[in-house]
C-alpha cells in the first residue's frame, strides 16, 4: 500500500459548533440592531442604505447562481451577512451608489471568485470596504466630514452632549465613587453619536449589547476579541495613543471609534478568512492587533483596525500551510488532536 503523509482525522474547518447559517443570522442580527440605532438620529437613512444593499447581495448571489439555482444560496445567510457587516463599515451619509459597488464586489470578486462561502481568504465585506474606500477616497472622505475622522483625536472630547455630561456626573457621584476614580466626560457620546461617521461607531452601544449576546450564545469564539482588545489597548496605553505621553494612552477612545468593536468582534473572529488551530489563530490576532496600532497611531490612518485585519487576512494562506505542515502530519497526529479547536 502506499504510504500516505497525511492524515485529517477531523475537518479542519469545524472551529464552531453552531452551524455557519445560524451564524450569519445572528450576526446580521447584532448588525441590525447597530444601524438601527444609527438610523434613529439621521432620519432613517443608515436604514435605507442597509436594505439597498442587501437587496443587491441577494440578487447578486441569484444571478451568479441561477444555473444551479438553490433557494439554500439565500437561506444561509451568508449575503446578508455581507451586506449588513459592510453596511456598519460605511458612513451613513455615503452616496448608495458607492455603497452598491462595494456589496457587489464584495459577492462577485471577493466571495465567487475564489469559490464561494468559506473558500474566501478575505472577508467579503473588508474587501467591498477596501474596494470603496480607495477607489474613491474622495467621497468616502466627504462623506465623513464632520465626524471624529475628519478632526483630531486630540479634539475629541469638544463639543460635549448636555446628555454625556449629565451621564458621566450620575456616575462620577455612584458607581465610581466607590473605586475612587473619576470618568471624565466624553464617552457617553461615542456611545451615542449623532455625529456623520461610519454606522459601526454610530450605533456603538447596540453593537456593544448585540456582540456581547453573540459571544455569549458561542456565535463567534470569544477570547479572539479578547486578546485582540488586549493587545491593541496595551499598546495604545502603553504608548500614550496620540498625547506622546507614554503610560497614558486612552483605551476607551481607542476602543470606542475607528471601527475597532466590530473588527474585534466580527470580523477578527470571522473561521472563514482566518486560521484553524487556536496557535495560528492567535498568532494572527496578535499581529493583526499590533498592525492596528501601527497603522492609526503612527501611520494617521483612522480605520488601521480594518486595514490590519486585511493586512493578516493575505498571511491567511500562509499560516494555514504551516499548520498543516506542522499538525496535520501523521507525525504530529497526536499533537493535533490536542490542539484541534
Amino acid at each position: 500500500m502506499p504510504e500516505h503523509r497525511r492524515v485529517f482525522p477531523y475537518k479542519p474547518q469545524i472551529n464552531i459548533s453552531i452551524p455557519s447559517t445560524t451564524r450569519m443570522w445572528f450576526i446580521c442580527g447584532c448588525a441590525f440592531l447597530c444601524v438601527l440605532q444609527s438610523s434613529l438620529n439621521d432620519s432613517g437613512r443608515s436604514m435605507i442604505l442597509a436594505f439597498i444593499m442587501l437587496f443587491f447581495a441577494v440578487l447578486t448571489e441569484l444571478l451568479l447562481t441561477w444555473k444551479e439555482f438553490k433557494f439554500s444560496k439565500i437561506k444561509d445567510g451568508s449575503a446578508a451577512a455581507t451586506a449588513f457587516i459592510l453596511t456598519l463599515l460605511f458612513p451613513n451619509l455615503i452616496h448608495p451608489f458607492f455603497a452598491v459597488c462595494g456589496v457587489i464586489f464584495a459577492i462577485t470578486v471577493v466571495k465567487y471568485s475564489f469559490g464561494g462561502l468559506g473558500s474566501n481568504w478575505l472577508n467579503p465585506a473588508l474587501g467591498g470596504w477596501f474596494f470603496v474606500r480607495f477607489s474613491w477616497p474622495s467621497a468616502f472622505s466627504k462623506a465623513l466630514a464632520g465626524s471624529e475622522y475628519a478632526v483630531t483625536e486630540m479634539n475629541k472630547t469638544s463639543n460635549l452632549s448636555a446628555l454625556d455630561n449629565s451621564i458621566t456626573e450620575i456616575l462620577n457621584h455612584s458607581f465610581f465613587s466607590f473605586l475612587d476614580v473619576q470618568m471624565p466626560s466624553g464617552y457617553i457620546d461615542l456611545l451615542f453619536s449623532n455625529s456623520p461617521g461610519i454606522i459601526a461607531d454610530r450605533g456603538l452601544f447596540s453593537l456593544l449589547m448585540g456582540t456581547i449576546i453573540i459571544t455569549a450564545i458561542g456565535i463567534n469564539r470569544g477570547w479572539i476579541p479578547l486578546v485582540f482588545l488586549a493587545v491593541y489597548g496595551f499598546l495604545i496605553r502603553l504608548a500614550g495613543d496620540l498625547t506622546g505621553v507614554f503610560g497614558d494612552g486612552d483605551l476607551l477612545y481607542g476602543f470606542f471609534s475607528g471601527g475597532t468593536i466590530a473588527t474585534a468582534f466580527i470580523i477578527a473572529a470571522e473561521p472563514a478568512s482566518s486560521a484553524k488551530l487556536k496557535y495560528g489563530i492567535i498568532l494572527a490576532v496578535v499581529l493583526a492587533a499590533v498592525f492596528s496600532w501601527f497603522f492609526r497611531y503612527i501611520c494617521g490612518e483612522f480605520f488601521g483596525c480594518l486595514i490590519a485585519v486585511a493586512l493578516m487576512n493575505c498571511f491567511t494562506p500562509v499560516i494555514r500551510f504551516l499548520e498543516e505542515k506542522l499538525f496535520f502530519s501523521y507525525k504530529n497526529h497526536n499533537k493535533f488532536q490536542e490542539s484541534i479547536l
